[in-house]
Parts: structure tokens; sequence; C-alpha cells
């Protein structure tokens, strides 16, 4: 019970970090993540410092519901149906990016990558902060962390979740883009990195895409 009661004193903290624009290292089923308010552009800025990133380089944002991945992405009721069989899960899911999302996010790209993540811990504090950054707490180049031992980078508090249930990078899905020379618009899904999940993932894609309005499905 005292556990239980540390962890969620300890989710108020970090709640608290993250809407005073501060950084936080949370769990989730894939890896250790670096969050902070994904909707300010001051707040990412040092997410980019702390892991030595390149602006050049896109940052995912990591959503508590699909009421709020609706607010910052575009998603067709078709687009819809697949990933709600995906989510909350192991998935980065590509969409394109409405204007609340900040240009720094995404390396001034229309496209965003969106993760809903299947952790408690994670989604609470989602749910009191809103949209928060979903990149792993790692120095860039280096492995991910699975667990707090192997966390390096400084953060304002780092939470211990334990270790990381599927230990491994999300599964990338890029559904952000329209194939070409259709008579009817047909979203092209394609696969960009393997990574936990990835056969649940694939066999999901091909059993939703046949004839369902979707173009194809390149895999890494």
């Amino acid at each position: 019970m005292a556990l239980r009661s540390n962890i969620e004193d300890k989710i108020k903290e970090a709640v608290d970090i993250i809407k005073s624009g501060g950084t936080v290292v949370y769990p989730t089923e894939t890896v250790y993540g670096l969050g902070a308010d994904a909707f300010s552009e001051e707040a990412v800025r040092k997410v980019y410092k702390i892991k030595g990133r390149d602006f050049s380089q896109p940052i995912s944002i990591a959503v508590s519901s699909f009421e709020m991945l609706h607010k910052v992405a575009y998603i067709d009721s078709k687009s819809l149906e697949i990933i709600t069989e995906l989510l909350p899960g192991p998935v980065t899911v590509l969409l394109r990016k409405k204007d609340v999302v900040p240009d720094i996010l995404t390396a001034a790209s229309e496209v965003v990558g969106v993760r809903f993540p299947d952790n408690e811990i994670a989604n609470h504090i989602i749910k009191e902060t809103g949209p928060i950054t979903a990149t792993s707490a790692n120095v860039s180049g280096r492995n991910p962390p699975t667990c707090i031992e192997e966390v390096e980078i400084k953060a304002d508090i780092i939470i211990n979740g334990g270790k990381c249930k599927y230990s491994m990078p999300s599964t990338v899905v890029d559904m952000s883009r329209e194939a070409a020379n259709e008579e009817k618009a047909k979203i092209k899904i394609e696969i960009k990195r393997r990574g936990a999940c990835y056969d649940r993932v694939l066999h999901v894609l091909r059993g939703k895409a046949a004839g369902k309005g979707f173009h194809g499905l390149p895999v890494p």
C-alpha cells in the first residue's frame, strides 16, 4: 500500500513538473521515455538538449485517449478502425499533424508520430498534463533504457515503473499518406520500423487493410 502511495505521489510531482515546463523520465511498455509538455516549444527544446538530439530529427508525442489523439492529428474513419486495433499498445502511428502540434516537434514536417502507451503510470501522467513528448530517455545514438538503472540522462524527476514489459522500441506504422494515382483516395500503410509486437501489428494490418480502402503494405 505504501509503495502504491509512493508511486501516486511521484505521478503528482511529475504532473506538476511537466505543467511548469520541466522534464520527466517515465515508464512505458516499450522503453523509458523522456516527457515534457508537447505544446511548449521551450520544454521541447529542453528534451532535445538533454538527449543531444539534432533538431532535424522529429520527436513523437504520447496521448492517453483517442479523444486526445484526435486533437493532435487528422484521422479518417477508415484509419481509426485500424488504429483502435493497435492502440493502446507498443506502436507509433505516423499521421498528419494538426496546427496545435509545434513544428519543432516534427522538424517542420506535416507528419507527427503518436504513441498511446499501454502503461498505467504513463497514462495517468498524460491524462493530467495533455500530450507529452514520447522519445526514449537516452542520449541520442545510445541504447534506450528498459529500467531506471539504465537511465543515464538527467531530468527533473525519474519515475521507477520497473522493467518495461517489452523492453524494446515500438513498431512504427506510417498512415500519413494517400496512395498516388488512385481514383478514390486510399491511405497508404507502411511499416517503417520493426519493433515490439511486430508480428501482431502485421497481422492486424493485413487483416484490416483488405477491402477497406487501403493501399499496399510495404514492410522493412
